[in-house]
């Protein structure tokens, strides 16, 4: 591991103190920028930093990792206008990414200011596109940086790109074994990311190190949509392969996953984070890579060693 990464694994075990669930957990997020910072350029890298330095708001830490699950925070402390941003309801039995992404309505300007009714695949794009905007002022760039960060986490979360008329799976009740349980979704967004292993350095690691380049390759090609729509497959083929889908029923008992579902489940979403990313860093570097933002200073260089 270089000296980057392991700053990066050093922050990483920091931000993975108890915190409230979120989508993806908080855990998933912060792994998701973790390896998203150690693909960056230099350049872009220290942009970023520049960028969230200038940011004073409270309900996280500042840095890089902990601002992955800002949008969260922000949502459930007053903002539920932003609540269908993070995700798209694509129907098992009809998927229609169009009809999820209420039609694609136009973005605000700034993007920050809506629209409500829209989906995560076109808020993570309009915000990227205005990231990379010099015209963007430097308190809505502090707000996009942020929502790209979580918005590519989410829109590679499966249960925040299908629905089985379940709400996400969130009234299908899992058992864990009794007399835990947990919802469907609940399960893809913490218990499924904390199987992945107990050390946050180790986890870090390990998926850094499967990403090959071919790998990377691949995961570069595509945009928003199509990587929606490959998040969505992962929905149908792993997390609601079930024998008989499940949906909302009421006084129905939690399911007992089947015997290879956890295997399953971890693979799927260990390739997730990883191509959530590498996707990440790829955004960041087409939106900060080339320019020389207005009234953002990178910091110069610390001295050779």
């Amino acid at each position: 591991m270089n000296l980057r990464t392991l700053r990066v694994a050093a922050l990483l075990g920091a931000c993975l103190a108890p915190t409230p669930v979120l989508a993806w957990g908080s855990e998933g997020h912060v792994l998701v920028a973790a390896i998203a910072r150690s693909r960056l350029t230099p350049e872009t890298l220290a942009k970023v930093d520049a960028i969230l330095a200038q940011d004073k708001d409270q309900s996280t830490p500042s840095d890089m990792l902990s601002r992955s699950y800002w949008a969260d925070v922000w949502r459930e402390h007053g903002h539920r206008e932003t609540a269908l941003w993070h995700y798209a309801d694509i129907e098992l039995d009809h998927p229609d990414l169009d009809a999820a992404c209420y039609g694609h309505p136009r973005s605000a300007q700034p993007a920050s200011e809506g629209p409500a009714e829209t989906c995560v695949v076109d808020r993570a794009r309009d915000f990227a596109t205005e990231l990379g905007e010099p015209a963007t002022t430097p308190a809505e760039r502090i707000l996009a940086l942020k929502y790209v960060m979580h918005l590519l986490g989410d829109m590679h979360q499966p249960l925040h790109m299908a629905d089985n008329h379940d709400h996400g799976g969130n009234c299908v009740a899992i058992s864990l074994g009794q007399p835990r349980t947990v919802n469907l979704h609940g399960y893809w967004d913490s218990v499924v990311v904390g199987e992945l292993g107990k050390d946050a350095r180790a986890i870090l690691a390990r998926l850094n190190g499967e990403i090959t380049p071919v790998l990377a390759a691949q995961w570069t090609q595509g945009d928003f949509a199509s990587w929606g729509k490959e998040t969505n497959a992962v929905a149908v083929t792993v997390a609601y392969s079930f024998p008989t889908p499940p949906r909302c029923e009421n006084h129905m008992p939690p399911l007992e996953l089947p015997k290879w579902y956890d295997a399953r489940s971890q693979a799927a979403a260990a390739t997730q984070l990883k191509r959530a990313g590498v996707r990440l860093a790829l955004v960041l570097e087409k939106a900060l890579g080339p320019l020389s933002l207005m009234g953002v200073s990178a910091p110069p260089a610390p001295p050779a060693p």
